[in-house]
């Protein structure tokens, strides 16, 4: 999620579909699930919301704080270094 954020600000419905699309589907994660992992990124100060009007309907949007970016940068290099663990595990 802090990933799809890095790219700009999103509703929750938005970043369901984004994570759909840029996985080509094997991220279809149904609304139930983000709202609370957003709340709780935002508890934690990595996504900050506001309100936005948009075709008449009032959304909360999200976007990354700088904690949230330090974070993303944290998850990354972590990933990496499991992704290139595995790679020298299983190849």
């Amino acid at each position: 999620m802090l990933a799809t954020l890095a790219r700009g600000p999103l509703h929750g419905y938005g970043l369901v579909e984004e994570l759909r699309d840029v996985s080509d589907g094997a991220f279809d994660l149904a609304e139930g699930t983000v709202y609370p992992a957003l709340y709780r990124l935002e508890a934690a100060a990595l996504l900050s919301s506001s309100w936005s009007h948009v075709s008449g309907r009032r959304r909360r949007v999200y976007r990354l704080t700088r904690r949230g970016r330090t974070e993303l940068s944290r998850e990354r290099t972590e990933w990496r270094q499991f992704a290139d663990t595995m790679t020298e595990v299983v190849i």
